[in-house]
């Protein structure tokens, strides 16, 4: 398995490596001694584990929990594929603002390290595309918020028609969420 730090300071792209034969294929996807030394601790403690699917052009995201200490995901696509977002939310962060991608496929099997704090968001590049979450912490309503996926000063490749929720489509710009005191904070 490979591991490449992503832009987005503690994210983590997981690529294993894939062993296909005339009966199939075999793959691990996930690996704690390569998560270990890349990450620097073990896996979080499972609280809660999910699946979206979405028809081609759903975006979701960029969702965050807002009180401490988050939440952290490990995320893959079990099916189809997805553009996947990682968008650095905590204010005093080195890398605040700043986002990377990766695509996430059923055919690749690569997986991304979002610790708490960071942003996620994705957007289905075909029908059906499942995406499958562990998280630290189980859905707190209260406490999960949204940034706006179109914000121009974050500058996704997000096509303007992309279908959204409407949480998603009057989530506050960056700016906004951080006046208004909703973003998490950065601790080294």
């Amino acid at each position: 398995m490979k591991a490449r730090e992503l832009a987005v300071s503690g994210a983590w792209e997981f690529e294993p490596e894939v062993f296909p034969d005339d009966r199939g294929l075999f793959v691990s996807q996930f690996q704690e001694s390569v998560y270990v030394e890349a990450v620097g601790a073990p896996l979080f403690a499972v609280a809660q584990a999910s699946t979206s699917v979405s028809r081609r052009g759903v975006a979701r995201g960029v969702h965050y929990a807002r009180t401490s200490p988050g939440c952290a995901k490990y995320v893959h696509c079990s099916r189809g594929r997805v553009l996947d977002f990682v968008i650095d939310l905590r204010v005093g962060s080195p890398t605040f603002g700043v986002w990377d991608s990766v695509e996430l496929s059923a055919d690749s099997f690569r997986a991304v390290h979002i610790p708490a704090g960071l942003g996620h968001a994705f957007l289905a590049l075909e029908d059906d595309s499942t995406v499958c979450y562990l998280m630290s912490r189980g859905y707190q309503p209260d406490d999960e918020l949204a940034v706006s996926l179109l914000d121009p000063d974050l500058a996704l490749p997000m096509p303007a028609d992309a279908v959204q929720s409407h949480r998603d489509l009057v989530a506050p710009t960056l700016d906004k969420a951080r006046a208004a005191g909703l973003l998490p904070a950065y601790s080294a």
